[in-house]
This record gives C-alpha cells, sequence and structure tokens, in this order.
C-alpha cells in the first residue's frame, strides 16, 4: 500500500480505540468486522527485532469458528513483513482456548509474570516464539490461513482480512 493510500477498516479501528488505546504510530493493529461491527481485534507493538502481541481477541459469540487463528496469522505476517524475528504476549494460564491457539503457532512458555491480571490476580504466562523469519515458519502461517479461511468458507463466511496474503 503506498503512503498515499488510507486503509479505511484500519482507520475505523484506530479511531473507535483511540481513546482508550492511544495512537497506533508505533504498533500494528487488525480488525476482524461484521456488517460494520468490531468482533475480533489483534495488535502488537514492534520493539526492536520483536512483536509485542498485545492483545489477540474474538467476541464470545464468535469463538471457536477460526477467527483467532484468522486473526494471529494476520499479525504475525505484519510481523514478518515488518523485518522481525521473535513475537512474545502474555496469556492466563486459565484461558486454554488461547493457550492452545498460541502452542499451534509455536509458542513456548518462557517465564510468569505473578499477579499480573488486576481483575482476578491470576497470573500472565509470558509466551515466546521466535524464527518469524523462517521459510518453515511462512509456510506454517499460509497452511493455518488458508484452513482458516476455508473452515470460515464453509459456514457461509466471506472474508476480507486486510493485511494477510
Amino acid at each position: 500500500m503506498g503512503s498515499s493510500q488510507i486503509n479505511p477498516q484500519r482507520t475505523k479501528l484506530e479511531i473507535e480505540l483511540e481513546p482508550s488505546y492511544g495512537v497506533f504510530s508505533p504498533s500494528i493493529s487488525q480488525g476482524c468486522y461484521v456488517t460494520h461491527h468490531l468482533i475480533g481485534l489483534g495488535c502488537f507493538w514492534s520493539i526492536l527485532e520483536e512483536a509485542h502481541i498485545t492483545i489477540v481477541a474474538i467476541h464470545p459469540n464468535y469463538q471457536r469458528q477460526g477467527l483467532g487463528k484468522l486473526l494471529l496469522s494476520a499479525l504475525l505476517k505484519d510481523a514478518i513483513r515488518h523485518n522481525l524475528e521473535r513475537a512474545t504476549l502474555e496469556a492466563r494460564p486459565s484461558n486454554q482456548a488461547a493457550l492452545s491457539l498460541y502452542q499451534k503457532f509455536g509458542f513456548t512458555e518462557a517465564g510468569r509474570r505473578r499477579g499480573y491480571y488486576q481483575d482476578t490476580g491470576e497470573d500472565a504466562l509470558i509466551l515466546w516464539r521466535s524464527g518469524l523469519q523462517t521459510l518453515e515458519f511462512e509456510e506454517m502461517l499460509t497452511k493455518f490461513y488458508l484452513c482458516a479461511v476455508s473452515n470460515l468458507a464453509s459456514r457461509g463466511w466471506q472474508l476480507s482480512l486486510l493485511g494477510l496474503r
């Protein structure tokens, strides 16, 4: 995308979230929409050679359909395009669905932040994935993307996810 082109979906997402998250210039974001309603959000900060994934979330009514896999694939493809070597994120140990998703992408536990989540006092698992720039990882992302698109298409979804090709 040239510098003079504007991505209206991304711009809308940034405007919707700016009051609570600030300016997105140092970060990359992706959104999933259904009839102009935000149902999924993913974002990472680019820090040195790392993508620090700050959020991957799908509205509860749309979970367990492959959208999380599609969204995480898009974020990691963006990280590759930005020449980032590694990705990290935090996850609740109680969120088995998220942990299962992250494990499929090759994330492994690297540590724990005690009492990280203020609402429950639950710890956060620190997960890492290196080797983003390898051909094997890029092929895996493509496979996950095609699988998710096929699964969603079989359920009648018509997809337009920006940033993932």
